[in-house]
């Protein structure tokens, strides 16, 4: 009897899928990940929505020429709605999958018919786009709240610029590396 038979008769599970079950159990780890940061994120932007920009006791709220105005602070609003919702859609996304790979019948058939592989990649590209939007609206937030404390960007004072240029340059390297893991994740 050849190894191949020996495996078939014993019922244990070709190097094949148990290749294919670790593959599940990495998903389900970087779903874990993905919520657990939409988490962080999402906690930031409620701290962000409670922040009242106009507040006396709060000090440094830029005055005069510079002075953010009201279309500064609805986009300030706006953009820490719409991070809100793209962080919601990730984590809800990405918890959808997790349960669905926990719901696959026990291992009596082979993992490919158990997983559909397509969905569950679509899932988890689905679940990337909402966190890289969640983060490119929560940046643009921050720039915001820049711009209230500091002055507006048309005034292009030093510490405006320099407390925007690590914003701009740092979140789009970091979003851009997690896009590389993420497709890196896809093709595997």
């Amino acid at each position: 009897m050849d190894e191949g038979d020996q495996v078939r008769h014993t019922g244990g599970a070709s190097a094949f899928n148990q290749r294919r079950v670790g593959g599940t159990s990495i998903h389900i780890t970087a779903l874990d990940g993905i919520t657990n940061v939409n988490s962080l994120f999402t906690l930031a932007v409620f701290l962000g929505l409670a922040w009242n920009p106009y507040d006396p006791t709060d000090g440094g709220v830029s005055v005069g020429d510079c002075a953010a105005g009201p279309h500064i602070l609805e986009n300030l609003v706006s953009f820490h709605v719409f991070s809100f919702a793209s962080f919601l859609f990730s984590s809800l996304v990405a918890l959808c999958l997790k349960q669905a790979i926990r719901l696959v019948p026990p291992p009596s058939r082979p993992l490919t018919d158990r997983v559909n592989r397509a969905l569950l990649r679509a899932g988890i590209i689905a679940s990337a786009i909402g966190s890289v939007l969640g983060c490119g609206f929560l940046m643009m937030a921050l720039v915001n709240v820049v711009q209230i404390k500091l002055g507006r960007l048309g005034c292009a004072s030093a510490a405006t610029i320099g407390a925007i240029i690590p914003l701009v340059t740092l979140i789009p390297i970091a979003m851009l590396i997690y896009i590389g893991v993420i497709f890196y994740a896809f093709t595997s």
